[in-house]
């Protein structure tokens, strides 16, 4: 299969997807009303509710989902085979990711601009949000240390971004103060910041900074300090400030990096070399059902619940918007990942070193590897356009890294709202303070990175990450399609979507827990005894909030009748 033919079926079916299927369920089923007041105008105050243009939410909103992790499963997941990948991620988006992220922003919409986790208290009842603020708690924690832990990876492995990464934050600022305190508008200081950014980038190629040991440890140790202290001041900075220009600037520099990505695509015409189907890879689990939790945000995601009534649904503008912001970021995202299933497959140069790649499941599991995969395969289409080689995959590579500062941050700002729930339900006022729940936060993250050398402490519950994130996505349209059922909306557009995710993750955690549990028979090593236990929480939580569900629905039938 020629590479390009991939890109061509999956372009033709996320525009079909935008042109049929997001607009009938913007008018048939969520009714979008381009005259109501949205949540960032009723609570405006200028820090975390902000009313923002379409296309600056857009790309704040798209590199807050994104982040790293639609490379990073893609990159692992490809070892099942392009088939199953290609497939899932397309298909995933179209029917599933798209219409959960779309669907959490418009019920949140609809209901004062509530996260998910409030949401949940009103659709479903007061324990259900409790338990679900838990399952929530441990993702973003583990988001927050292992993203830390990605980025110290990168810069480290690719001390060509130092300099672009760190310019970012200041060109950011500077085009936040122009957009919103000057009339100088948009349009300028975007191109003028693109344009700077990548002359930083030819900078950074020519003045690599490689951090040396210091007081706090490693180079790679104190890139994680270095990045969860900076997380802490984003998290509280207001909105307009850092976030959504860096945003905006980020998601510019991605469509320029794509745009090379499949120009070069266009002109080298590669043919995948990896295989259409492996089953069986060399110490992999089963295809089912841990393809689709491996893939995650490239195909639906949890995380994105949370952004979508978390972050974005305090700056929508108007109602309308979330066509293109919650549909349409997903299958921007869902493009990003098909790049990143053709950079794996079909970037490296013959079928023996893809093979030597993906030999086994523990060659090709490792995060360096997953993200070398992408950066190194993306970086030999850039390229193919005369871009020197160098400079193409350090491109790619400040692609990769800032979309993933963005992850992290956007995360801890989530974190800091969950946190600040949790005061507001137990009456522990200090916790809704920004600068507490923001440090709170961070400093949580910090312990757990921290409990193994160089910071790598948030891997030990890496492996529970992907089935808690699919869970949260589960529940999330759980959530959206007891909202319809409420309404008297159609809901099979979500109930199908959801009975997969939760049948597909409720397996993928009971065949978890036995293998970590085994491991620990067989090893004695205390982290699969705690990734047993916290596996069996997650579990229990996950059914005992399924029960609440179907408890309050019956409820509600019984007062219909």
């Amino acid at each position: 299969m020629n590479a390009l033919m991939l890109a061509i079926m999956s372009f033709a079916g996320f525009i079909l997807a935008y042109r049929f299927y997001a607009t009938f369920l913007s008018e048939k089923i969520f009714a979008l009303n381009p005259n109501a007041k949205t949540p960032a105008h009723r609570f405006e105050d200028g820090v975390d509710y902000v009313p923002t243009l379409k296309s600056v939410l857009f790309g704040h909103h798209f590199a807050s989902i994104a982040g790293a992790a639609p490379i990073v499963g893609p990159a692992i997941g490809v070892i099942w085979g392009w088939v199953p990948a290609f497939l899932w991620v397309v298909l995933g988006t179209i029917f599933l990711g798209a219409v959960h992220d779309f669907g959490a922003l418009v019920v949140s919409l609809r209901h004062q601009g509530k996260s998910i986790g409030e949401l949940t208290e009103d659709i479903i009842g007061a324990r259900a949000r409790n338990l679900f603020l838990l399952i929530t708690f441990f993702l973003l924690l583990v988001v927050i240390a292992v993203f830390a832990l990605v980025i110290a990876l990168m810069l480290n492995w690719y001390p060509v971004t130092v300099i672009p990464i760190a310019s970012e934050m200041i060109l950011a600022i500077v085009v936040g103060y122009l957009i919103y305190r000057t009339k100088i508008g948009v349009l300028i200081p975007t191109i003028i910041a693109v344009i700077i950014m990548y002359i930083t980038i030819y900078i950074g190629v020519l003045y690599p900074i490689v951090l040396p040991e210091t007081f706090l440890g490693s180079g790679l140790t104190t890139w994680i300090y270095i990045i969860l202290l900076y997380t802490f001041i984003a998290s509280v900075l207001p909105v307009w400030l850092l976030l959504q220009p860096r945003d905006h600037i980020n998601a510019h520099e991605l469509f320029i990096g794509m745009g090379l990505m499949y120009l070069g695509l266009l002109i080298l015409r590669p043919d995948v070399v990896a295989p259409d189907v492996q089953l069986h890879p060399v110490g992999a689990p089963s295809i089912y059902p841990f393809l689709f939790v491996t893939i995650a945000c490239g195909a639906i995601s949890g995380f994105h619940s949370l952004v979508s009534s978390g972050t974005t649904v305090k700056q929508l503008e108007n109602e309308v918007h979330a066509k293109m912001i919650g549909y349409g970021g997903m299958l921007a995202e869902g493009a990003l990942s098909t790049m990143a299933v053709i950079a794996c497959t079909a970037g490296f140069a013959s079928v023996a070193l893809w093979n030597e790649h993906y030999a086994s499941w523990g060659a090709a599991a490792g995060l360096l590897p997953k993200l070398t995969a992408f950066v190194d395969g993306a970086g030999r289409f850039v390229a193919a356009c005369g871009v020197p080689s160098e400079f193409a995959v350090a491109i790619i590579g400040v692609v990769v890294v800032s979309f993933a500062m963005t992850t992290i941050d956007t995360a801890a700002r989530l974190q800091r709202y969950v946190i600040g729930e949790v005061g507001g339900n137990y009456q522990i006022g200090i916790l809704r303070n920004r600068y507490v729940g923001g440090a709170i936060a961070v400093l949580t993250a910090l312990a757990l990175a921290l409990v193994r050398d160089a910071g790598m402490g948030g891997l030990i519950l890496w492996p529970v990450f992907g089935t808690t994130n699919q869970l949260l996505a589960a529940l999330a349209l759980l959530v959206i399609t007891l909202y319809l059922l409420q309404t008297k909306k159609p809901v099979i557009y979500t109930v199908i979507p959801m009975i997969f995710m939760m049948i597909t993750t409720v397996a993928a955690m009971a065949l978890n827990i036995q293998s970590y549990y085994a491991d620990y028979i067989t090893s004695g090593k205390p982290d699969m005894l705690l990734l047993t236990g916290i596996g069996i929480a997650i579990f229990v939580l996950a059914l005992w909030l399924v029960f609440e569900a179907w408890n309050a629905y019956r409820n509600r039938a019984r007062g219909a009748t």
